[in-house]
This record gives C-alpha cells, structure tokens and sequence, in this order.
C-alpha cells in the first residue's frame, strides 16, 4: 500500500508539532550570583490556586477528541490505562506540573462532560498555532482552526461566565467553579509556537520564515499583556524546541540530503530559526518585564538543554531513543499509532512497543510518558529558566 501523505498529517500530524521531537530535556546547570542564590533560598513557594495552560498538542489534555473524536489505543495505555485525551501513552508534562504544584488535572475547556474547574483550566489544543492559518495550510497539515488568539478569547468567556455563574451558584454548584478573586492567584502557562515554525519550514523558505518571526513574537507578547490586563501575574512562556531532529522529519522526508544535516542528524535549517525564534522571544519577554510591572515573566528554553540529549539519550535511560514506540514505519509503509491498514493483502496494526519507558517517542511526533517525566524533573527546577527560578517560585518577580 502507497504512503498516503494526507491520510497520515490528518492523523497522527493534526495533533500538532509542539513536542515534536519529544526526545527530552538534558539538565543544564545554571550558575547564579550569591545574591540570586540567596533570594531563592529566602522565597517562599508559591500558593497556587490554579493553573491556566495555553497551547498545543504538547499540553492538550482532551480538547482535540472533545472535538475531533477520541485517540484509539493504545493511546493512554501507560499511566490512565485507556485513551485518556493526551498525545502519548501517559502523562503530559503539564500533568506533572499540576501534580508537582498540589493540584488537580486540567480539564480541557472544550471538554463539556464531567468536568471541575474549581482549580483552572486546559485551552490548549493539538495542532494550534501562535498566528492563524489559511484553510489551506489547516487542510494540507491538520493544523487546528484554534489559534492562539481563539484560545485567549475562550478564557475571557470562561472568566466573564465565571464571575456570572458563581453569583447563581449556590455553595454546593460552586465546586466546580474557580473563585472569581483567585485568577490573579494562578499560573498562567503559554506552550506554543512550535506548530507555525515547522509548518512555515515546510511551505517557506527559510528566509521568509525568519522574516515572519517578529510578528509571532509580537503575537505571543501581546497575548500575555491581554492575560495581565485580565488580571493574570504569574507567566511561564516556554520556547521553541529543536524540530529539524524530529523523528517526523525522516518519516516524511527518508531521503534528506546529508548536506542539509547536522552531525547529530537534524535538520540544521529549521534548528537555526527556531533558535532566532527564541531569542527573539526571550528578548522580548524581557522587555515586558520592564513594561508589566507587577508581571513575574518566566521564559523556559526547551531548545538548548532537549538538543544535547539527542546524543545522549542512552546515557539518560532511553537506549530505544531512536525507535518510534507507536506505529508501522517500515519499508516505505506508515501505519499511524492505533490504526489499521492492508499492506501487501495483510492487515498490519499499528502497536505499541513493548516498553515505552525507554523510547522518547511515542508516535513519531510526541513524547512518551517517560520522556514528559524526565523533561518535567529537569525543567521545572528552573534550570533552563531565565530568570533561573523553579515553577514552585514563578510567581515572584525578579528583575
């Protein structure tokens, strides 16, 4: 059976390419001065009361199948032991977040069934972008019509019904909601971007890409700045990762030039502008600091500690680093993760590996659960943070 491009984008690809390498994160120590040292030993942690996430399909905890239709199994298989709304076989990272700062899982906002949101809420959706797409590039890569600014404004509902519906509600009804004075008390996380930078590689050249750069920024920025203006104060803004080392690069394209690879195998192009993506964003995110001043803006670099891993993943505990777990991908044959498909007259199914643990890719374009840990464990301690402060103190504002 031919490779069909389309059928596979709409399938595993529509989940989006935020995590798309997913191969983990490698600690990177930070050296601080006495005094920055100091002032994180004397801080306290923070008392979150919720968390607001923003983005794709790397922290998606069930808006794609609350619209699009569920993950088949094994999707979920590891930790919730059924599909479980998540790109993965587990746990998301934003999962580990919640459990590290005391709190519920998120539920997703588009999600309408069985749902709490006394402790926030998931506007995160698989295959969104910073900036809208043209229904064309939404068709060819099942890029998500939920941008980020259609995520924004779906929490300015939320708030608005909030504040309505907790008036009405009595104290039993009121469970599921959040306390209207507690949105200035929660932590407003935006994991997105990764989605624009590869589909541009893929329908611009690279110069055109750079060229688009300042105004995701600018986008991103100016999605922040409406979050604070809503009353939000603690941000956690992570960057780009390294795509061009994506397992997806090689699945679409097998025959990559070697003069287009980097010694490590990754597409070096699409790296470096995701690099001046995140400098940019980095430059500019500090500059809000200065312009918000009661904003504690925490920019998180997934890209410079995730690239060393990729020629150390099995000193990190992932010997099967360059397998896919999830899926038939082989002799010229895609089988998406969960699906079926006639190859040859014989039906093939598209499984999941033995062990997942020690694979970082789950299906080609996410992480499994172990490699979602391993990045929880080493980036939330504020290693790869700027200012270098863990996710327990993102609410303090440092200058």
């Amino acid at each position: 059976m031919a490779f069909d491009m389309g059928s596979y984008t709409h399938g595993v690809l529509k989940m989006g390419f935020s995590k798309i390498l997913f191969i983990g994160l490698f600690l990177v120590s930070s050296v601080l001065g006495g005094d920055q040292v100091s002032k994180r030993k004397e801080t306290k942690p923070c008392s979150f009361t919720a968390i607001y996430n923003f983005g794709d399909s790397g922290s998606d905890t069930g808006a794609t199948t609350a619209v699009f239709g569920s993950f088949p199994p094994p999707y979920g298989e590891t930790f919730f032991h059924k599909p479980a709304g998540r790109a993965s076989d587990g746990r998301l990272v934003i999962d580990f977040i919640a459990e590290l700062l005391g709190l519920p899982y998120l539920d997703a906002y588009l999600n309408s069934l069985a749902t709490n949101y006394r402790h926030g809420a998931n506007f995160a959706v698989g295959g969104a972008t910073i900036r809208r797409q043209n229904s064309s590039i939404v068709s060819r890569f099942g890029i998500s019509p939920f941008s980020l600014d259609i995520e924004i404004t779906q929490f300015d509902n939320f708030k608005s019904r909030t504040y309505d519906l907790y008036k009405q509600a009595n104290t039993l009804e009121r469970r599921g909601l959040p306390v209207p004075t507690e949105f200035s008390e929660a932590l407003y996380r935006i994991d997105i971007g990764n989605n624009d930078l590869y589909v541009g590689s893929q329908t611009l050249s690279l110069q055109q890409l750079r060229e688009e750069l300042p105004d995701m920024v600018n986008q991103l920025a100016s999605a922040v700045e409406h979050l604070y203006q809503q009353g939000g104060r603690a941000f956690w803004i992570q960057s780009g990762s390294p795509l061009g080392c994506s397992p997806v690069n090689k699945i679409l394209n097998p025959n990559i030039p070697p003069g287009f690879l980097d010694k490590n195998g990754c597409v070096k192009g699409i790296n470096d502008v995701v690099t001046e993506y995140n400098r940019q964003l980095k430059d500019r995110l500090i500059k809000l600091r200065a312009e918000l001043q009661e904003a504690a803006i925490t920019y998180v670099d997934q890209y410079s500690p995730v690239y060393p891993l990729v020629t150390n993943a099995k000193n990190e505990g992932f010997p099967n680093a360059n397998i896919i777990c999830c899926g038939y991908f082989e002799n010229n044959a895609r089988v998406p993760c969960g699906a079926k498909a006639i190859i040859n007259g014989s039906e093939v199914y598209g499984a999941s590996c033995a062990n997942p643990s020690l694979h970082l890719s789950w299906d080609g374009v996410h992480a499994t659960e172990a490699a979602n840990k391993w990045v929880a464990n080493h980036v939330l301690n504020g290693s790869a943070s700027d200012p270098p402060i863990p996710i327990t103190q993102a609410c303090h504002r440092y200058n």
